[in-house]
């Protein structure tokens, strides 16, 4: 029979092992932790290794994704496809055990984790969200959605800012299957935290409406489970368990010290270790009844049956509730969507009337939110300016759920919380808040896109157009900094027609978040014909041509296509042929083949003009070196909208005046 210590030391010495074998990595944090993952893995998680994503698992979340080998040990240890040779080649090209979790890597890795704090929104996140479902799907005797969502979770992660926005909402929310597993072994990696990280962490979770169990032993396996089991009977607030821990546990030389933070132990220094711990056997050797103990298959297998027996019940006492559980869960639109969009298009019919592209955005919720449920709002304390709420719109508080989130002034943590809920499954999540305002969100942006995650992201207020408010409002680089995020698609409409396509992209995208870049001053409606209608959605399209033969082309996006109109048509009038191009998606139109972007820009045309109210820089690759851009490269100014325009050349006569100059 394994003592719970040798089940523990199992991980200890698998984590040692490959680090070292990569000779990088973090051995500290996974050999700290293991007396807590082992009683939580064999002792509390609902989870089939068979199934990594059966729908009603519990969700562990490792927020201090530099522990990565403590997660890649268990999930070889349970069961999981992760293998001896895995585990060997931690941290090498194409493995499935990358140096921080990854979800497209890794079977039983929830989400992607590895900037500190971000791991702990999510998961805030997986657990609202989880909240919701249960609120909308379960009935009485069908407690369908019902599990709880698990974070490991460093000195790190609670010094980054975002901890305190995810950990303020969670507690609001009373989210009372949120367990944090704080490891507290106050070592960072300059050394011991205590000249800097000095919180009283028990008072400030507290503060936050949260259950706090402190000053738990985590190499206690008794203490462990009998925190984990009082956190389990808390239902009204999210608990926080402080557990009191050794990083390097085990080693005899660099436990406690930030020299087993992120560096090997180092061979002589792992032999002391194993002898320290009684363990007699060669790197990657795990003893057939260590095995035993530690698989999960069997055990999975049943509670995913049961709860199959459960939802075949459901089935057939609530048929239309749960096939609409199994199309949100399973990420699927709607049958009647492809209709309902397509009506939405030809209707596009709004009187020729001015109007805002936040408020063409908030028209076409009004429209989405009654065909599409999964839609779950939100706004960084913005709604009545991202125009984010529609009639539909519930609030989501301490006392009831809806479909609405008021995020506070939270940038970052509602991104990343919008990110847990989009992995979670069941939602298409929807965030807003000022352009300018990306920066203060931009790492969980970045992570978004680099988990490929379906979310809508609205950034209204999109230029100098914004006016008054000046050069701290008015953004001047972010168009560039979205565009060139990998895996994020862009999206600057011109009026309401765009914003509809735009919209309509955005939730048919399985593969990455999606923003959205909105005006706040009033547009025209521009004219098109149903070609012309039907490329819109390639990113980038031949507005108008005036003209046969095009001496040169114009390219614009949002709310400067109007007049770069009205000057292609003066131009015109001087006698030369020009096209303009409206391209509210550059990289949408990038993935288009060969012939269409040549037909939209073609090669031995090399007059071009650019003319966006943003950073010049980004627009080179369209017009070369013998084209102009009409762009910002300096803040703005507080001003009216219309002096500003001026002001920076956005006028016709300017727009004439330069290509006057590559034309004559």
């Amino acid at each position: 029979m394994c003592s719970r210590q040798e089940l523990a030391n199992a991980i200890r010495v698998l984590s040692i092992d490959a680090i070292q074998e990569a000779n990088s990595g973090h051995p500290g944090a996974p050999m700290g932790m293991a007396d807590i993952a082992e009683v939580l893995w064999r002792s509390f998680l609902k989870y089939n290794p068979n199934n990594p994503y059966w729908d009603n698992r519990d969700r562990v979340i490792l927020s201090n994704g530099h522990a990565s080998m403590l997660l890649y040990s268990v999930l070889h240890l349970t069961g999981y496809d992760i293998s001896i040779d895995d585990l060997k080649n931690f941290r090498k090209l194409y493995s499935k055990t990358p140096g921080h979790p990854e979800i497209d890597s890794t079977p039983g890795v929830e989400i992607t984790t590895g900037p500190l704090g971000q791991g702990l929104a999510s998961a805030v996140g997986m657990a609202i969200a989880e909240k919701i479902l249960a609120s909308y799907f379960n009935r009485p005797k069908y407690n369908i959605v019902d599990h709880y969502t698990w974070v490991f979770a460093g000195d790190g992660c609670l010094m980054e800012g975002i901890s305190h926005e995810a950990c303020s909402l969670a507690g609001t929310w009373k989210l009372g299957k949120l367990i944090l597993m704080y490891d507290n072994n106050k070592i960072s990696i300059d050394g011991n935290v205590c000249d800097w990280f000095n919180d009283d962490t028990e008072k400030r979770f507290q503060s936050y409406n949260w259950h706090v169990i402190n000053n738990v032993d985590g190499h206690n396996s008794n203490a462990i489970l009998n925190a984990m089991n009082c956190a389990k009977n808390i239902t009204d607030k999210p608990s926080i368990i402080i557990f009191n821990t050794t990083i390097g546990f085990g080693s005899p030389n660099k436990s406690g010290t930030a020299e087993v933070h992120g560096s090997p132990l180092g061979i002589q220094e792992i032999i002391l270790t194993k002898k320290k711990l009684n363990w007699k056997y060669p790197p990657f050797y795990i003893p057939d009844e260590i095995y035993h103990h530690w698989n999960f298959c069997k055990i999975g297998k049943k509670i995913e049956d049961k709860w199959n027996v459960l939802f075949s019940k459901y089935k057939i006492d609530y048929p239309k509730l749960s096939n609409e559980y199994i199309r949100r869960m399973s990420g699927l639109l709607p049958s009647n969507w492809s209709d309902k969009i397509l009506k939405l298009i030809n209707n596009n019919n709004i009187n020729n009337k001015s109007i805002a592209t936040r408020q063409s955005s908030q028209n076409i919720l009004e429209y989405f939110g009654k065909i599409l449920p999964e839609l779950l709002g939100g706004s960084a304390d913005l709604a009545p300016s991202n125009l984010t709420m529609w009639s539909g719109s519930i609030s989501i508080n301490k006392k009831q759920s809806g479909n609405y989130i008021h995020y506070g002034v939270r940038e970052f943590g509602m991104t990343s919380i919008a990110n847990g809920i989009s992995q979670h499954g069941g939602f298409i999540p929807y965030t807003a808040t000022f352009l300018v305002f990306l920066d203060y969100a931009k790492n969980a942006v970045r992570m978004s896109s680099l988990m490929k995650i379906r979310q809508i992201m609205l950034y209204t207020h999109d230029s100098i157009g914004l006016g008054e408010d000046g050069p701290t409002h008015q953004p001047i680089e972010q168009l560039s900094h979205l565009r060139s995020i990998p895996n994020m698609s862009v999206w600057r409409p011109s009026d309401n027609l765009e914003t509809i396509i735009a919209w309509k992209f955005a939730i048919e995208r399985y593969q990455g978040p999606t923003a959205l870049v909105l005006s706040r001053q009033n547009l025209s409606q521009l004219s098109r014909n149903k070609v012309v209608i039907n490329n819109i959605i390639r990113g980038g399209y031949i507005l108008n041509d005036f003209g046969k033969n095009i001496d040169i082309i114009l390219i614009s996006t949002g709310s400067e296509v109007q007049l770069t109109l009205l000057a292609a048509r003066k131009i015109h009038d001087l006698g030369y042929g020009v096209r303009v191009v409206s391209m509210p998606s550059t990289d949408v139109f990038d993935h288009q083949d060969s012939n269409y972007k040549l037909s939209v820009l073609p090669d031995n045309i090399k007059k071009r003009i650019v003319i966006e109210a943003s950073h010049s820089n980004f627009w080179y690759k369209y017009v070369g070196f013998d084209g102009k851009i009409i762009g910002i490269d300096k803040f703005g100014e507080s001003a009216p909208a219309i002096d500003l325009f001026e002001k920076f050349g956005f006028t016709v006569d300017n727009i004439i005046k330069i290509a006057k100059q590559l034309l004559e």
